[in-house]
């Protein structure tokens, strides 16, 4: 299996303005995101599949992480 390329530029959200405090999603080029701390540009990167950011954008939407 090979490691998908990040193909844009890592960007947050607007509503963060000018915190350092946010995560960064970029995309890959399977259509997949790429996500980053954005206090740390030269950490760790978690990858994701275009299925499972799906669902984790599905479940932002239905309020499934709400506490």
């Amino acid at each position: 299996m090979t490691t998908p390329a990040i193909v844009g530029p890592f960007v947050k959200s607007s509503a963060s303005g000018q915190q350092d405090n946010c995560v960064e999603v970029a995309p890959l080029s399977d259509g997949g995101r790429a996500i980053r701390d954005s206090k740390d540009k030269t950490g760790p990167i978690l990858l994701f599949t275009p299925a499972e950011w799906s669902a984790f954008v599905t479940g932002v939407r239905d309020a499934e992480f709400d506490l």
